[in-house]
């Protein structure tokens, strides 16, 4: 008797992502692997989103208020045996999720992590994507994207407390559980579209709100995944040498960055005390 499949659950969490929903849903109808489920949670969007949504997911679920719970109504939702979170500005070659389900089987993972890069337009949009080929031989930087559901339901999901360092959290508890974590060897096309400096500035702001948070459940684990990007970078040396402008540019993001997820941390800190 043949062996049928695990069904794999596709979450979608979304808000006013008209421009890159289709695409990233039709990217998951489009997989060879037979048994996929697909769920979009999307947040109260304005722009047609959830149109779009319903013509090709299994199930549309108005949820909210931050990408975390929204993840987590979908992982409550999910029939699959293991779940993939995939955000809808994100593309899945068509061999991708046979090819997480097939790393799972062969090494015994519990969490299967899926490395991306930045395809978009304009300058800063390559100088991002010049910096995340640094990081696609960098298992440790990459998070768990297919995750078995009882592991999800038994550890709680993702941490409401936390939009953006959510899924370092996840690594972390995972690593700390001895849950297996392996790398798929595909690759994640995240369509950012043409970045500007302020969109950047913002991102790490709101992001870096959570990381109060976030370091009081992992100590040490900012300054442990800031010296893991470092090194990344001094590793490819070589491939940033060759490319002088956009690798300028990328040290420029870099340290905006930093200074957007100061900010945001103590904003966090903030409202963390104030609650």
């Amino acid at each position: 008797m043949t062996q049928q499949p695990a069904l794999v659950t596709v979450v979608v969490p979304t808000r006013n992502n008209a421009r890159t929903i289709a695409a990233c849903l039709d990217s998951v109808r489009a997989q060879t692997y037979p048994a996929i489920e697909l769920i979009v949670v999307d947040n109260h969007s304005t722009d047609g989103t959830p149109d779009i949504a319903q013509v090709r997911a299994d199930q549309v679920i108005t949820a909210g208020p931050e990408r975390s719970a929204q993840r987590n109504t979908g992982i409550a939702a999910a029939a699959g045996e293991w779940v993939l979170w995939l955000d809808s500005d994100m593309l899945l070659t068509p061999d991708a999720i046979q090819a997480a389900v097939d790393t799972a089987a062969t090494t015994g993972a519990t969490g299967i992590a899926l490395p991306e890069r930045t395809i978009g337009d304009g300058f800063w949009t390559a100088c991002r994507a010049l910096e995340r080929e640094c990081y696609l031989d960098e298992p440790w930087l990459h998070n768990p994207r297919l995750i078995r559901r009882s592991y999800l339901v038994d550890g709680g999901g993702f941490h409401l407390a936390m939009s953006g360092p959510e899924d370092a959290d996840l690594r972390l508890r995972m690593r700390a559980d001895g849950a297996g974590i392996a790398l798929a060897p595909v690759i994640i096309d995240h369509d950012e579209g043409r970045l500007t400096v302020a969109d950047v500035l913002a991102k790490r702001y709101y992001y870096g709100r959570s990381i109060p948070a976030f370091a009081g459940e992992h100590a040490g684990a900012v300054g442990a995944q800031g010296r893991t990007v470092l090194r990344s970078y001094a590793r490819n040396w070589r491939r940033l040498a060759k490319d002088p402008a956009h690798a300028a540019g990328m040290v420029f993001l870099r340290a905006l960055e930093a200074g957007g997820y100061a900010w945001g941390a103590r904003r966090g800190a903030k409202d963390r005390a104030a609650a």
